[in-house]
């Protein structure tokens, strides 16, 4: 019953979240009234959980009180075959809960600005760097999420040098945090006559989007420049200056946008995502400042690390953090990476259990 009696002890909490969330002093709190309705959220899953698990102990405890009574041989014998469906129903419930209370990383609820970027291997490096971008629109789309392109710079074939979007939905930094690293791609390339396999490489970078009580940034600090936009899109796209790159001077960190033929909304774009560096900045140096989180297998921000390769002639996708090879490589490379992402979360998971003391 120490299961029930921690979910108790967590309604408690629900109870009071739930009143707190309808006060006038709360509502017109923007950052306090976001962080409690995503700890509703979270609760309020908890909860559920917790009504299934009183439904199974309950079923259980009623199941063995009728073997135990032993009166009637017909109940005693469907009160045996109702304990033994309860009973295997309970490890994983347990497990499911046990997961849902592993404290949460604050960022992982938020918006995602996700950077692809070619690496070496020249046109091949680029057209792998399209290859992965399709592969998470795709994803996204089967998740529900929405996709806006930022920036981008083409490269050949349907490639890009460097592609930047960003990704709107629930929990998406959660997700793809994980993604954060070098992809290594193994193929024989189109350009290729004697049939070699080449290896390339491109890299992805996660941001959490931050909001604007989260990273606060002073326009005196901000230097705007406009310029013609370089991609697809007709006369209008070359000839008007609607692309916007702010330049933040303190730190000098960079971002721009072409995607819309707005000069306004460009600039709304760009302001997006340098905030969203700015406050990856800040997370940095606070992961630097706590070890035990630079030293996790998976961080989200070491992007040196080769995390998977993906390899044409043999068909197969290897995760290299958690040795995990599938080959499936078409699927994956079709949005269908979910499996890679859930064994590589279920793994963290796991070790966060095992240093609580709870595997």
């Amino acid at each position: 019953m120490l299961m029930l009696e921690r979910l108790n002890f967590i309604k408690q909490r629900f109870d009071e979240v739930s009143d707190l969330i309808i006060q006038p002093d709360i509502i017109s709190d923007q950052k306090r009234y976001v962080e409690l309705n995503k700890e509703y959220k979270d609760l309020r899953a908890l909860m559920d959980e917790r009504e299934n698990y009183i439904r199974v102990t309950n079923r259980i405890e009623e199941a063995e009180e009728i073997i135990a009574d032993g009166s009637d041989p017909e109940m005693s014998e469907m009160a045996k075959m109702q304990l033994d469906e309860a009973k295997s129903e309970l490890p994983a419930l347990d497990d499911k809960i046990r997961m849902m209370l592993i404290p949460k990383d604050p960022e992982d609820s938020k918006n995602a600005v996700v950077e692809v970027r070619a690496g070496t291997g020249g046109d091949e490096a680029s057209i792998f760097a399209g290859d992965l971008f399709r592969m998470y629109t795709k994803y996204c789309e089967s998740k529900g999420w929405k996709v806006d392109v930022v920036d981008y710079s083409e490269g050949t074939n349907g490639g890009f040098k460097e592609i930047q979007f960003e990704v709107v939905g629930e929990d998406v930094y959660g997700t793809l945090k994980f993604e954060a690293g070098v992809h290594r791609v193994q193929r024989v390339p189109q350009t290729e006559t004697q049939g070699r396999v080449h290896t390339s490489a491109a890299t992805v970078m996660v941001f959490p989007e931050a909001e604007e009580f989260d990273i606060e940034i002073n326009p005196k600090d901000v230097r705007i420049d406009f310029f013609c936009s370089s991609g697809p899109g007709g006369q209008s796209v070359n000839t008007t200056y609607s692309a916007v790159r702010l330049t933040h001077i303190p730190t000098g960190l960079v971002a721009q946008c072409q995607d819309q033929k707005s000069q306004h909304k460009n600039k709304e774009k760009a302001l997006k995502v340098l905030r969203a560096r700015l406050y990856e900045l800040e997370l940095s140096k606070k992961m630097e400042s706590d070890s035990k989180k630079r030293n996790e297998l998976v961080k989200s921000g070491d992007r040196s690390a080769k995390i998977r390769t993906y390899n044409y002639p043999q068909g197969r996708v290897t995760d290299h953090r958690i040795g995990l090879t599938l080959y499936d490589l078409p699927k994956i490379l079709d949005g269908g990476v979910s499996k890679l992402i859930d064994e590589i979360k279920l793994y963290i998971n796991t070790e966060k259990l095992k240093e609580a003391g709870e595997v």
